[in-house]
């Protein structure tokens, strides 16, 4: 049976539009499973999908519809479920996240959730930027001018971890100062919250729960408020599955509990 994720996207392809005013429809949309032929093998799956999925989860205020967007494609690309993402970016652009940011958002989860995940998600964003007409003149450059680097934090980290780990694995070190942090997070198609939005979204749904605590205090000084960092847990619960939203709240819980008020 296709995952809920899979379900919700057929049921949105039907009835998500007329519901939540959204247009997101591509190219071969109608070869998902309808609504009555979800009922015909679960009934109350459908029920779900559209009664709390569609019915309350994306409404709910405390995360705003472009957030979730961002969430759903990087559980999507994280997970590797590439069925799921012709409709999610559809409706991502529909909600507001740009062409350019969905490219970010893919090469982003290429060090964070694997080189083949973000490959993956290539022919989905391919063909869906062809349905709309975008072309490489609305895409972030492959180098460029980058956003101000925080020299003493960045020192710091890079120290801490080097103290840690450079005599076991330089390469690794090396290749996450100056490759991760000091370029790909200086991107500047993708806002910092937004980039540390996608990077614990990933890290929650691929139940990563080792990396959260420093993810999260780093989306929270970009910007990502505790409600927002709670509504993210109840989002990836759908589309992660409970284990992983459970396995990530008490890490959650722990560093919105510390964070200064």
């Amino acid at each position: 049976m296709k995952p809920l994720a899979a379900v919700l996207c057929s049921l949105c392809l039907i009835a998500g539009s007329a519901a939540a005013g959204e247009t997101a429809t591509i190219e071969g949309a109608n070869a998902m499973s309808k609504p009555e032929d979800i009922r015909t093998v679960a009934p109350a799956l459908e029920q779900y999908a559209r009664e709390v999925v569609l019915g309350n989860l994306w409404k709910r205020p405390g995360l705003a519809r472009r957030d979730r967007s961002i969430v759903t494609i990087a559980a999507l690309i994280a997970r590797n479920q590439t069925v799921e993402l012709p409709y999610y970016l559809a409706l991502a652009l529909d909600n507001g996240v740009t062409a350019a940011e969905i490219s970010e958002i893919i090469t982003h989860l290429a060090f964070y959730t694997g080189w083949a995940n973000a490959m993956d998600a290539i022919p989905a964003a391919r063909d869906v930027f062809a349905s709309r007409g975008i072309g490489a003149d609305q895409l972030p450059p492959a180098s460029g001018p980058q956003l101000p680097l925080d020299e003493v934090a960045e020192t710091q980290r890079a120290t801490r971890v080097f103290e840690q780990f450079g005599r076991i694995t330089p390469s690794l070190v090396q290749y996450t100062t100056d490759v991760l942090f000091r370029d790909l997070w200086l991107r500047p198609g993708l806002a910092p919250r937004d980039r540390s939005l996608v990077t614990v979204s990933a890290l929650i749904a691929t139940g990563q729960v080792a990396q959260i605590t420093y993810h999260l205090n780093r989306a929270m000084d970009n910007g990502l408020t505790s409600e927002e960092a709670g509504e993210v847990l109840g989002h990836l619960a759908f589309y992660a599955g409970w284990p992983n939203a459970f396995s990530a709240a008490p890490v959650v819980k722990d560093v919105i509990e510390k964070r200064p008020r």
